[in-house]
C-alpha cells in the first residue's frame, strides 16, 4: 500500500535562532572551532505520523467492524503487515516514524470488551444486551442499541470510569511496547468528543509521558464529565500539576462545529473572548488539526473568493450529528485560516491571542489502518474498506439526521478525504 498523502501540513517548532538548514552558524574566526555543530540544538529532522487513528476500542469503530486493537494499529503503523478487520492482508510501502492511538474517552474500551464478554460489562443491562447481539452476530443491532441509549442519556457504560480506567491501562500499554525511542514513537493519547447539539468540537489530548505518568489520572469525557472545553484545559493542568507530566490538545474539524469551534464567545457563559482565555487556549491547544477524512478545514470560497483552491475537499453543509445546516455566518468562526487573521485582530485589542495555532493533518481512520493515499484508497471505516458493495460509495458519513427545511445535509463515503498526515521537525525521534 503506497503511502503518499495528497496533503500534508508541517509544523516548525523554533527553540532559538538557527542558521540554514545544515550550516553552521556564522561565527568570527578567532571563536570557531573545529566543529561548530555540537552546540547547535535547533529540531534539524522532519518525521511523518498521524495523531488521529481510532481502534476497535473506539466504539464507533469497534462496533461497526472493527476487530484489530491499538496493537495491531502500531504494528501496521511500523511497516508490518497486518489483516485488516475485512480479511485482507495490508502493508504500507514507507513506514510512520510517530502514531497516536486517539480512541474515544466516551466509553472507551467498551466495544472491546463486548467482544470479550468481559465481566465489567456483563455488570450493566446494557452491556449484556450488547454481548447477546455481538454473540448472535447481530453488531448492527448493538450499534443500533448504544447510540439509541445514548442519545436517552440511558448510557452508563458511557463514563464508567472503572472500565475507562481498565481500557486506558491496556491501550497505554500497547504504546509502551511499541515505542522505540529513535526508531518509532508510540505517543499516548486519545480523543475527547465533545459534541454540542450534535455540533463537532472534538479534541486530541497527546501526553509527551509514558505509561508510569499516563495512568494517574483516568482520560477526561465529554458526557460524563464536561462539553466545554475550558473544563477539558483545566483537566490537563491538573493532571500536570499532579504528575509533572506535559499534555495538550489538538482540536479538529471546525468545519463541522456549525459556528462554535472559532467562536466570538465563551461556549458556557457566553462571554466575549478575554485576554486570560486568550492565554490558556494558546496554552493548551498550539495546533489545529486542518485536514483529515471529513474535509479540509483552511479556506471556504465564500472566505478567500480570489483563492482558486479555497473549495479543496469540503465538507460544508452541516455539523456531524444534527439536522441542522449550515448558514454563511458560520463560517468564519469555522475555518482556520479566517481564524488566525481574527486571532491576531484580538492579539491586537487583548494583547493575546487565542487563535494561535500550527497546522497538521490526521487521518481520522476508524479502521486501525493509517492509510492516506487518495489513488489507492483504503477506506477510513471498516465498511468502506475495498468491496463490491455499493456502500463504499454511497454510505451516508455525516447528516444522518435530516434538516428539518429539506435542505441537504448529507455526505457521502465518496467524498470522504484520503488524507492526511502530521510532519514534525524534531532532534530525534522520541517522544
Amino acid at each position: 500500500m503506497k503511502q503518499r498523502p495528497l496533503a500534508i501540513l508541517a509544523v516548525a517548532v523554533a527553540i532559538g535562532a538557527t542558521s540554514a538548514f545544515g550550516q553552521a552558524p556564522a561565527v568570527p574566526p578567532n571563536k570557531s572551532g573545529y566543529s561548530p555543530y555540537p552546540q547547535q540544538t535547533h529540531p534539524n529532522r522532519v518525521f511523518f505520523g498521524d495523531t488521529h487513528v481510532h481502534t476497535s476500542w473506539s466504539w464507533d469503530a469497534g462496533m461497526i467492524g472493527n476487530t484489530l486493537g491499538p496493537e495491531e494499529a502500531y504494528r501496521f503503523a511500523r511497516g508490518e503487515t497486518v489483516t485488516s478487520s475485512t480479511g485482507q492482508k495490508v502493508r504500507l510501502a514507507r513506514p510512520l516514524d510517530v502514531l497516536v492511538v486517539a480512541d474515544h474517552s466516551d466509553g472507551l474500551g467498551v466495544s472491546a470488551m463486548v467482544a470479550e464478554s468481559n465481566e465489567a460489562i456483563l455488570g450493566h443491562a446494557l452491556g449484556r444486551q450488547l454481548v447477546e447481539y455481538v454473540k448472535a452476530g447481530k453488531g448492527d443491532a448493538a450499534y443500533d442499541s448504544w447510540r439509541a441509549a445514548t442519545q436517552k442519556g440511558e448510557n452508563p457504560l458511557m463514563n464508567d470510569k472503572a472500565i475507562i480506567g481498565s481500557a486506558w491501562h491496556r491501550i497505554t500499554a500497547a504504546a509502551e511496547k511499541f515505542n522505540e525511542p529513535g526508531r518509532f514513537t508510540a505517543l499516548i493519547g486519545y480523543e475527547w468528543t465533545s459534541n454540542v447539539q450534535g455540533r463537532n468540537l472534538h479534541r486530541n489530548v497527546l501526553y509527551r509521558d509514558g505509561k508510569d505518568k499516563a495512568d494517574q489520572m483516568v482520560p477526561f469525557t465529554a458526557p460524563g464529565d464536561a462539553v466545554d472545553p475550558e473544563e477539558l484545559w483545566k483537566w490537563m493542568a491538573g493532571y500536570e500539576q499532579k504528575t509533572g507530566g506535559r499534555v495538550f490538545a489538538i482540536p479538529h474539524n471546525g468545519n463541522l462545529s456549525n459556528g462554535l469551534m472559532f467562536d466570538d464567545v465563551t461556549l458556557t457563559s457566553k462571554r466575549p473572548l478575554d485576554r486570560d482565555y486568550a492565554a490558556r487556549r494558546a496554552r493548551w491547544e498550539p495546533l489545529y488539526e486542518v485536514t483529515q477524512m471529513k474535509g479540509t478545514g483552511e479556506a471556504h470560497p465564500l472566505l478567500s473568493p480570489r483563492d482558486e483552491f479555497a473549495s479543496f475537499e469540503l465538507w460544508d453543509r452541516g455539523a456531524l450529528g444534527s439536522g441542522e445546516a449550515k448558514s454563511p455566518d458560520m463560517l468564519p468562526r469555522e475555518y482556520a485560516r479566517e481564524a488566525l487573521k481574527r486571532g491576531m485582530a484580538y492579539e491586537a485589542k487583548l494583547g493575546a491571542n487565542p487563535f494561535r495555532f500550527g497546522m497538521i493533518g490526521s487521518s481520522d481512520a476508524h479502521t486501525s489502518l493509517a492509510t492516506t493515499q487518495e489513488d489507492n484508497f483504503f477506506g477510513k471505516v471498516v465498511a468502506l474498506e475495498p468491496t463490491a458493495d455499493p456502500i463504499r460509495f454511497d454510505e451516508i458519513v455525516a447528516g444522518r439526521i435530516p434538516n428539518p427545511e429539506g435542505r441537504n445535509n448529507r455526505m457521502l463515503a465518496r467524498e470522504t478525504s484520503a488524507s492526511g498526515l502530521a510532519a514534525v521537525w524534531s532532534r530525534d525521534n522520541t517522544r
